[in-house]
């Protein structure tokens, strides 16, 4: 029993290190760090997203995996409709900071889900299609790495990087 609750332990330092990023990859905090107001809303030739969207984004899907890892009842947003803002750019300085808070406060609410030794990470949860905790994890670190890079992409190509 003991060898299993470290082995969970060990498991979990490690998907937390990973989703706080860092390690093999910029994190979502580094990738928009002095950004200038006037890129977050521009979509450069060739690319259908700006940096706000591509932020926002990253904020609703990790939202939608953290309810659904939590709750039965969850329903997820219409793909793909509502997992993009419409607007290329955010309505103002606080809609900025409110997107980009509420990407870290539920990355540490579902951090706590890996946390908590009543959860278990590899049983299916009961509504989903075979998802488990392990596995949520694991895509949200997935996407928001990927996206992080399309915001460097952007911030190249911009010549603000």
């Amino acid at each position: 029993m003991i060898a299993e609750r470290d082995t969970r332990d060990a498991i979990v330092r490690e998907l937390t290190d990973l989703l706080n990023g860092g390690h093999a990859h910029a994190t979502l905090e580094n990738a928009v760090k002095g950004l200038p107001v006037k890129y977050r809303g521009i979509k450069p030739e060739g690319l259908p997203y700006s940096i706000w969207q591509l932020v926002e984004h990253i904020r609703i899907a990790q939202c939608d995996i953290l309810e659904f890892s939590k709750n039965p009842g969850y329903k997820s947003p219409v793909w793909p409709d509502d997992y993009w803002p419409s607007s290329a750019a955010p309505a103002d300085e606080a809609t900025w900071k409110s997107s980009l808070r509420q990407v870290k406060n539920d990355l540490k609410e579902f951090i706590s889900l890996l946390e908590n030794p009543a959860n278990d990470l590899y049983t299916p949860f009961a509504h989903g299609e075979g998802q488990n905790l392990l596995r949520e994890a694991l895509l949200i670190a997935d996407h928001t790495s990927y996206h992080v890079g399309q915001i460097i992409v952007i911030r190249r190509i911009l010549g603000i990087w």
